[in-house]
């Protein structure tokens, strides 16, 4: 293992001009109020809010359509709704238990990875040796009626990720999972600034999520489109198997001989990092970005899917207290993080509105009131991001190299 220390230098510009108007860590009580907030600050959250709405409302048009199949089961087949109230009580007893163990088991072998030069555009970007490596998921649906359907989903059995590797290593990784519909290495390299922390000494890898990318099924309409065409269940397995997947990973890195691993994820990215948090000691370090905490409370919120969600519900019988109590299965609000609380750092958006800084306030409180950063900036534009990249240097550092 390489020990290397990184450079102290500020990371590289990001490849799309943001304003340079930083943001700052949380205080005692967390998240400035807006009379903290200088007048630049306020102009800056103000507007890039306002164009997050825009693309709230978009993207719950998206998350709509994939849950329209699910809905018309539950209106013209009552054997599908009484399954929709099954699949969600036998998720709310589950998560009841609040046991990381029992609700995400580990794999138990290692994985068979299939390994492939990646094409020369990655090399270019990354100025090093890049890998797209497969393999067969071992993942079995936590929910024995639903095992039947996971296990025939082909393409999205078949786990991918893109590993930058220096000729020297093995090296500290840090590992990246992406959002809702944003798979694509490239665009994640770059709006993270991977290069850099690859030239700093970091071997990278890039996880891709179930029914992501080239995760997702033969004529899914989009990238993600299977994460909610299933419903609750549905979508409750998918993070289940985001889990179980990357610790298959996991054990792949630390087969070639990584030991010291951080991770970080943007949006649903974060989400699934913050619980890969909670079900695997082996992270030395974990920095969800803008995270989603309450997926359901955040439907709520989001017009068009809170409509057809309610519609959803009255169709199968469910109520919120049943909705509620089966989502904490896949919460990582509902377990305790086994990353040490001074190697965690949250990131958040004050101007998000696709996954507002209250999301990311309750994991902070969670977390013990771990550390915590902010910037003046919506789900998208993160203004000021060479300062929280920093920030994540830093705090990497002392642990990730010595």
């Amino acid at each position: 293992m390489s020990s290397t220390q990184p450079p102290s230098a500020a990371p590289v510009d990001p490849p799309i001009p943001v304003p340079d108007v930083p943001g700052a860590d949380a205080g005692s009580r967390g998240l400035p109020r807006r009379v903290d907030l200088t007048l630049r600050q306020r102009l800056i959250v103000d507007s890039s809010a306002i164009a997050d709405l825009g693309l709230r409302t978009a993207l719950a048009s998206v998350v709509g359509a994939a849950m329209l199949p699910q809905m018309a089961l539950a209106a013209f087949n009552s054997s599908g709704a009484k399954q929709q109230r099954e699949a969600l009580q036998f998720y709310a007893e589950l998560g009841a238990e609040k046991d990381g163990e029992l609700s995400f088991p580990a794999p138990t072998e290692v994985p068979r990875i299939s390994s492939r030069p990646a094409n020369p555009v990655a090399e270019w970007m990354a100025n090093g040796r890049v890998h797209n490596i497969r393999f067969n998921s071992s993942f079995e649906a936590v929910n024995p009626a639903m095992r039947d359907r996971c296990e025939s989903y082909e393409r999205n059995n078949v786990v991918h990720a893109q590993h930058w590797r220096h000729d020297d290593g093995p090296h500290p990784t840090l590992c990246v999972i992406h959002g809702f519909m944003g798979s694509a290495y490239m665009f994640n390299g770059l709006f993270f600034s991977l290069p850099w922390f690859y030239r700093s000494g970091y071997d990278i890898l890039l996880y891709t999520m179930p029914f992501h990318g080239r995760r997702a099924e033969k004529y899914s309409p989009f990238s993600g489109y299977g994460l909610f065409a299933n419903g609750s269940a549905g979508f409750a397995e998918a993070m289940a198997q985001a889990v179980f997947d990357f610790r298959s990973l996991l054990d792949y890195l630390e087969y070639t001989g990584v030991d010291r691993i951080a991770l970080t994820g943007m949006s649903l990215g974060g989400y699934t990092s913050a619980l890969i948090a909670c079900a695997d000691d082996r992270i030395q370090a974990v920095i969800p970005n803008v995270p989603v905490v309450m997926p359901e409370k955040l439907v709520d919120e989001w017009w068009p899917a809170n409509m057809l969600v309610a519609v959803g519900d009255t169709l199968s019988g469910t109520g919120d207290e049943l909705s509620t109590a089966a989502a904490m299965f896949h919460s990582p609000l509902n377990y305790p993080a086994l990353v040490p609380k001074d190697r965690r750092l949250i990131i958040a958006g004050l101007g998000d509105r696709l996954a507002p800084p209250q999301q990311a306030e309750a994991l902070w409180e969670h977390w013990d009131r771990c550390a915590f950063h902010w910037f003046p900036g919506n789900h998208i534009l993160h203004v000021s991001q060479p300062d929280y990249l920093r920030r994540m240097t830093r705090f990497m550092r002392d642990f990730m190299f010595s």
